[in-house]
């Protein structure tokens, strides 16, 4: 062969190959690529994450009761107490001597009492023989005025007799009204008693007040003070009234803020799953047991309706999540304070159809069913019409997804409004307007932006290079 010959073969094979690209590249013009998946049935869980922070239950600020200098400090930061467990005692030298001095007075006070008790005991001695005179008397002077009747005596024998008799009934009367003394004073220094006595309980309850005790088992988080300072009484929000902060560790919670946007889908029982920070890798099962009524400025924390300012910002809502029972090393290893993130599970669907979050679209059914009769393209009539009425018709937004299509032997999408219900992490349960099996596309999400109906597409389900923005 030739080598003219040869060259022209060249040219015709570059030539149908040249044309046999031209046709590929012809036929694939205005075609777009497109990531697509399918309507699958499967268990969808919602869950709802707050951050928050680690704290009991139950905890108290131990303050001061008595005014004065700390003598004695018997725990420190990270101690485990039991209920009654002596914590701290401040100097005491005053209240002990007043109970020393009460002590006293009220020993004297019994002391009196006895007393006065043995001169009620004499001044009834006294009237028994005051009694026993007097009767004597009565029958000296019946005798006498019986005989002075029969005028067998003198006159002057019988005024003795009844001087006498007198005398001794006044006697009487005299005692009788020395013992019902007796008594009073008596049951007055009783009362002095009764007094001394509840002064000396006041007086024992100051003195016990130097001595500060664990209301209840718990670890102790926070000791501000140290032995030598003085501390005061009953001064509100004063770093020298608090002497140590006992928590009860028995109960943990995590305290979590939710946004406001999920706050409606909290229920209390739900459960959670809690982890923290500072224990990677451990995962803590709980429930809620409180959700918050009162919004709180994200920026601040403040409650909305303690703000004095009308700035409008995102707003979270306080949840209390309690952790089950804990074993003794997770007890040891949770410290009030501790950053945490609560997962709480709102909702739980078993074998609902779904689709991936990110195929869903706003879209007015009725322009997409326009641009799918007419393959992607608005006709120019209706364009026509919308410009001649001086504005575009007002558009109907609804939620839907694009499916996939086989129309005039080309693959299309058709936009297909849809009802959906439970929101999971990355799939969302779809109510009606598809069913198992659908393909829909579920990306790119700029290509997802520009979609319209009719639209011819071309599956492309590789993974996009993490450097190409274009997709």
């Amino acid at each position: 062969m030739s080598t003219k010959k040869i060259i022209i073969l060249v040219v015709i094979v570059l030539v149908i190959a040249g044309a046999t690209v031209g046709t590929i590249l012809y036929s694939q013009a205005g075609i777009t690529k497109v990531a697509t998946g399918k309507v699958v049935r499967q268990d969808l869980v919602a869950t709802v994450s707050g951050t928050g922070q680690i704290k009991p239950k139950t905890y108290v600020n131990v303050g001061a009761t008595s005014f004065g200098r700390i003598t004695h400090l018997y725990v420190k930061e990270g101690d485990h107490v039991k209920q009654g467990a002596i914590l701290a005692k401040v100097e005491s030298v005053q209240p002990e001597a007043t109970v020393d001095a009460q002590q006293a007075t009220i020993a004297s006070s019994k002391t009196d009492i006895a007393s006065y008790v043995a001169a009620e005991n004499t001044a009834q001695a006294n009237i028994d023989e005051a009694k026993a005179d007097l009767e004597q008397k009565k029958f000296d002077f019946d005798r006498a005025q019986a005989l002075y009747n029969d005028q067998l005596i003198a006159k002057q024998d019988f005024d003795a007799k009844k001087a006498a008799y007198d005398v001794s009934a006044a006697t009487l009367a005299q005692r009788v009204a020395a013992l019902a003394q007796a008594k009073a004073q008596t049951d007055s220094q009783r009362s002095h008693l009764d007094q001394a006595e509840a002064s000396q309980r006041a007086n024992y309850d100051a003195l016990d007040k130097t001595i500060s005790r664990a209301p209840f088992d718990g670890l102790v988080t926070n000791v501000p003070v140290r032995e030598g300072e003085t501390v005061v009484v009953g001064i509100q929000n004063s770093e020298g009234s608090t002497l140590m902060t006992l928590a009860d560790m028995s109960v943990i919670t995590a305290e979590v803020k939710v946004d406001e946007t999920d706050i409606v889908n909290m229920q209390l029982g739900q459960s959670a799953d809690v982890t923290v920070d500072a224990l990677p890798g451990r995962t803590f099962k709980g429930h809620v047991t409180e959700v918050g009524d009162q919004a709180l400025l994200r920026t601040t924390g403040i409650a909305t309706s303690q703000s004095t300012t009308g700035t409008e910002e995102a707003k979270d809502f306080k949840v209390v999540v309690t952790l089950d029972q804990l074993p003794g090393e997770d007890l040891d290893a949770l410290r009030p304070g501790l950053s945490t993130t609560a997962k709480i599970t709102v909702a739980q669907k078993p074998g609902v159809l779904t689709i991936p979050i990110q195929a869903l679209v706003q879209r007015d059914p009725v322009v997409e069913k326009t641009l799918f009769d007419n393959r992607g393209k608005m006709p120019a009539s209706v364009v026509s019409a919308a410009s001649d009425s001086g504005a575009s018709a007002k558009l109907e937004p609804t939620q839907g997804v694009y499916i996939l299509t086989t129309t005039a032997g080309k693959l299309r999408v058709n936009f297909v409004a849809v009802t959906t219900g439970v929101t999971g992490a990355t799939d969302i349960e779809v109510l009606s307007g598809l069913k198992q099996g659908d393909e829909i596309v579920t990306g790119r999400y700029q290509i997802l932006r520009a979609l319209k109906s009719g639209t011819p597409v071309k599956r492309d389900n590789t993974t996009p290079d993490i450097t190409d923005t274009s997709t």
